[in-house]
């Protein structure tokens, strides 16, 4: 539905090529139409997953009703690697989105690719932490549309799988604080808003000074 755009101009490199990486042979190849479960809290942990089109959101629900998004998987991403024998998190496809599943077996055999993305995982993990832990709302915003758009190739326009109240809820922040400071950057020309999901970055170095 939302799939990752194509770069039509080279700005930012690729953070990593190997997250890109397809891992042969799958067990098997799933599809999920948006707003489906892939897994639960609670639930045991026998499989992996990479996405091949479309994005999953990982989430956890707070005592209190509040939702914690921890982290958006687009394609090439691996997902499902948690301490322990039953997920702590939920996962749900935010768009219609294919999924290549491993099984245990699967997992042993390639485990030193696995290894390699699960690591690359856990680093995007450990700077998202950084990222929420800026006072400045902006900077979160800026940290966040950077990181999206490498993940999508490196051009100058992104397209966003996720709704802003996702967006909000991955960076601690609310939803009228998203729009507006969207609406910040829009007005100082740093992006342009070319629909609900679809940002053209207009001044990179700005973009990327302002989340340094």
């Amino acid at each position: 539905m939302y799939a990752a755009a194509q770069p039509k101009e080279q700005s930012f490199r690729p953070a990593e090529d190997v997250a890109r990486t397809q891992i042969s042979r799958p067990h098997l190849l799933a599809t999920y139409r948006a707003g489906r479960e892939i897994y639960a809290e609670g639930d045991l942990i026998e499989k992996c997953y990479q996405v091949s089109t479309g994005a999953v959101r990982v989430y956890r629900l707070l005592l209190d009703g509040r939702r914690q998004v921890v982290s958006f998987h687009l394609p090439g991403d691996m997902f499902g690697f948690e301490a322990g024998s039953n997920h702590s998190f939920f996962a749900d496809a935010i768009t219609e989105t294919t999924l290549a599943v491993f099984g245990r077996r699967h997992m042993q055999e390639r485990s030193r690719e696995l290894l390699a993305l699960a690591l690359i995982s856990m680093a995007r993990a450990q700077q998202h932490l950084l990222v929420i832990g800026r006072q400045c709302a902006v900077e979160r915003i800026a940290a966040f549309l950077i990181d999206i758009c490498e993940r999508q190739g490196g051009g100058r326009q992104l397209r966003l799988p996720m709704l802003r109240q996702d967006i909000a809820d991955y960076l601690g922040l609310t939803i009228e604080t998203v729009s507006r400071v969207m609406t910040k950057l829009k007005d100082r020309s740093v992006i342009a808003l070319r629909g609900a999901r679809t940002i053209d970055i207009m001044k990179p170095d700005a973009l990327r000074s302002l989340c340094n």
